[in-house]
């Protein structure tokens, strides 16, 4: 569930695995109040464009929408005494543009495209709105999509690096709490080859914010974390000595931020 503010209006949006789908009657309410909300969907379902929009998009995208029954419709439409309701709709022709929804976020949702064409309907400048929030909304996801990424790719990193030090540098007769100070020191020199200093003194200097180090990081912070860690999993089995570790890594971390922070198109690489 997402919400869009369009015009100082509220609306919902849900996904499913047919795409988004827009409140209906969110936007509807727009136009009146919300009690007559559904007397204006019913209006604009009974006009033969709609129906033949509908159709259209169903039989682009829906294999199982029933033509026959979509035919009947479409004669009918327009006619006085022509009144169709969205649930009707739906259980006669097998529509999956339009859903109709029960429920603390209920209403009648509809497809994207459905949703953009209705929003017609409430005024042009509304549809141009709606259009460009919704476009807004999308961006948001794909960038938080993209941070969520390179964090899990960290994750995924740390667990490959913390395996490397537990074959070769923690001995079996370690307690586990010696075994964490092990942990700690390995992470701790990451952070100050890429940060330039130790957690603590991170959260020394941060008393005020919450999490540690890595959870304020930039994207390219992020991805050069995930190359550090999988070379210091290798400078580690090959016997090398933390020292000499801590300087190629820092080097390594200065050459690669360099990179990264000069890139073409870097504005996608980093966290807003």
């Amino acid at each position: 569930m997402a919400k869009l503010t369009v015009q100082d209006t509220e609306i919902n949006v849900i996904s499913n695995n047919e795409g988004d789908y827009i409140s209906l009657t969110d936007m509807a309410g727009a136009k009146e109040n919300d009690a007559r909300a559904a007397d204006i969907i019913k209006n604009w379902l009974r006009t033969r464009y709609t129906i033949e929009f509908l159709g259209t998009w169903e039989q682009i995208h829906n294999p199982n929408f029933k033509v026959v029954e979509f035919d009947h419709f479409k004669t009918q439409a327009g006619l006085p005494a022509f009144v169709l309701s969205c649930s009707e709709w739906i259980e006669k022709t097998n529509a999956i543009g339009i859903v109709v929804k029960k429920g603390r976020y209920g209403g009648t949702y509809a497809h994207k495209d459905i949703a953009f064409e209705f929003g017609s309907a409430i005024s042009v400048p509304f549809k141009l709105y709606l259009i460009e929030e919704f476009q807004r909304l999308k961006a948001d996801e794909q960038a938080q999509l993209g941070w969520s990424a390179k964090r899990e790719l960290a994750k995924i990193n740390y667990h490959i690096h913390t395996d490397a030090i537990k074959q070769n540098l923690i001995p079996a007769e370690l307690t586990p709490k010696q075994k964490s100070y092990v942990y700690a020191d390995e992470a701790d020199m990451l952070n100050v080859a890429l940060f330039g200093m130790t957690a603590k003194e991170w959260r020394d200097t941060n008393p005020d914010l919450k999490g540690n180090i890595r959870d304020y990081a930039t994207i390219n912070q992020l991805i050069c974390l995930a190359n550090m860690e999988n070379l210091n999993a290798v400078f580690i089995s090959d016997n090398m000595p933390q020292r000499e570790r801590l300087v190629r890594l820092n080097h390594i971390a200065i050459q690669q931020m360099q990179v990264l922070e000069n890139v073409d198109g870097r504005e996608l690489l980093k966290k807003e």
